[in-house]
């Protein structure tokens, strides 16, 4: 019988260098995207797959990011007083219930398999989910909501996979595809930000991942990989190693990588034009600026 999936793993450590400097004294995870943080897209991702226990996996110098998910009384006192109610049950979405959330420190920056493995005693024997903040996809059902309901039909470890430009290959880790069923590929192999022309296929592991517990155990066996760290693929290839199955998600919906500074302004662009009370004006604000830079050419 398969284990429901109700703990999801957050690796949210990193220094956000590529955003300095405004990372200097905010953590990344809390940079907005329109008027919510980054963080908070993947929460909500999350909740709607049925993910009931939030493992942050964190580092020195985010305390902020802790302090969002908490109760803010006198914010909540103040809207009250003031008949706020709308701001009032936005900001209440934003806190989580005590014990929901554990906050895990990775104290030597060793890569996102040992991101993983940090929060190792708090999986348990569990199934768990990985999401990386910095890919956020905009969908109808979101994405891990359909990784879930896939799961759930065919066990086993499951990573969300996007098709990639050949010359893109060398930023992912892509797919060796044993048998494509469409939406669901059965895998055979992973490689770690091949060159182009070693590619194995054109599908790339993004950041969203149903891994078995046994990942845990992969992870405290295997040596650095690629850039010389523990590589999460390289433990989920482990899987594959040993017959156990493991199948890559065509999931259905747009993901932009916010973890650079044109994906990010990409989805501010997006999902600002995809909200009801801001995209008329900021429509027609693009396409003013549009025809002045086509003008000015």
């Amino acid at each position: 019988m398969k284990r429901r999936v109700t703990k999801a793993i957050f690796p949210v450590a990193g220094l956000g260098t590529r955003f300095l400097p405004a990372t200097k004294s905010v953590p990344k995870e809390i940079m907005t995207l329109v008027d919510r943080p980054l963080i908070q897209y993947a929460i909500d991702e999350a909740r709607a797959a049925g993910i009931k226990e939030f493992i942050f996996v964190t580092s020195r110098g985010k305390g902020a990011l802790e302090d969002y998910f908490d109760h803010s009384n006198e914010l909540e006192n103040t809207l009250r007083k003031k008949g706020k109610m709308d701001l009032l049950e936005t900001l209440k979405s934003t806190n989580m219930d005590s014990g929901a959330i554990a906050y895990i420190r990775q104290h030597k920056a060793l890569g996102l398999g040992h991101a993983v493995w940090c929060a190792r005693r708090l999986v348990a024997n569990e199934p768990f989910a990985v999401i990386l903040p910095d890919d956020v996809i905009a969908a109808e059902k979101p994405c891990l909501q359909q990784m879930v309901e896939a799961y759930e039909e065919t066990g086993g470890s499951m990573v969300a996979a996007m098709e990639v430009p050949s010359e893109k290959a060398s930023s992912y880790g892509m797919l060796d595809v044993k048998e494509d069923m469409g939406t669901i590929v059965s895998v055979k192999g992973m490689v770690e930000k091949p060159p182009a022309d070693e590619a194995p296929s054109n599908l790339a592991v993004i950041g969203r991942y149903i891994l078995s517990p046994k990942i845990m155990q992969n992870l405290n066996k295997i040596d650095r990989g690629a850039g010389d760290e523990i590589q999460l693929t390289d433990a989920i290839a482990q899987e594959m190693n040993e017959d156990r199955d493991v199948f890559g998600y065509r999931f259905s919906g747009q993901r932009y990588d916010c973890g650079t500074k044109a994906g990010f302004l990409q989805a501010t662009v997006a999902f600002g034009l995809a909200r009801p009370d801001l995209g008329p004006e900021f429509s027609e604000y693009l396409e003013s600026m549009v025809a002045l830079r086509n003008a000015a050419q």
